[in-house]
């Protein structure tokens, strides 16, 4: 005979004990712990590719608007008819003596007049200094340091300069970008 499905024998019971439970929850505890641990090293450092992008454009920046002025301050600024230290026009600026002849910045229009700009936070403003980039570049720093370099080009040590660009991301890491500017 076949049982009727409104027969009255129990049913046994299915589930988790108390016990059971609270070992589940620890081991789950644990596994979260693990995990966690291991991807929290990689948190911090996702951000270092957006700040090295950032840098990097920060420093090319620097660069191109260091390099479109004249080579010296004794330079011919209108299209380059005489060079410093040629055939009886002034001698190009000793390397001791690389720096601004006291105008700001914005007034800089030579090479070496960007000898030891420091910039960081509210000072990182585009080069006619009415765009404030410091919204963009903030915890940012940048260096310049501008050097005789006519050894390495193999001319006489005034007529060739280094010109090295090195910012400092929030995190600490330095990206370095040079640049050979000659008295052509």
């Amino acid at each position: 005979m076949l049982a009727s499905p409104f027969s009255s024998a129990p049913k046994p019971q299915s589930g988790f004990t108390l016990i059971e439970i609270i070992v589940g929850i620890v081991v789950l505890a644990i596994a979260l712990v693990v995990i966690t641990g291991v991807l929290g090293p990689l948190y911090k450092k996702s951000a270092d590719p957006w700040h090295q992008v950032r840098a990097a454009e920060l420093g090319h920046s620097l660069l191109n608007e260091i390099m479109a002025r004249s080579f010296d301050q004794n330079s011919d600024r209108a299209g380059g008819e005489f060079r410093c230290g040629d055939n009886g026009y002034p001698v190009c600026t000793a390397c001791n003596a690389l720096g601004a002849e006291s105008e700001t910045r914005a007034g800089y229009n030579d090479v070496d007049d960007f000898n030891g700009l420091q910039l960081n936070g509210s000072d990182i403003v585009g080069s006619t200094g009415n765009l404030a980039l410091n919204n963009l570049y903030t915890g940012y720093q940048a260096n310049v340091i501008v050097s005789c370099a006519g050894a390495d080009l193999g001319q006489v040590a005034e007529q060739a300069k280094r010109v090295t660009v090195t910012i400092t991301t929030p995190s600490g890491e330095a990206l370095a970008f040079s640049a050979y500017r000659s008295n052509w």
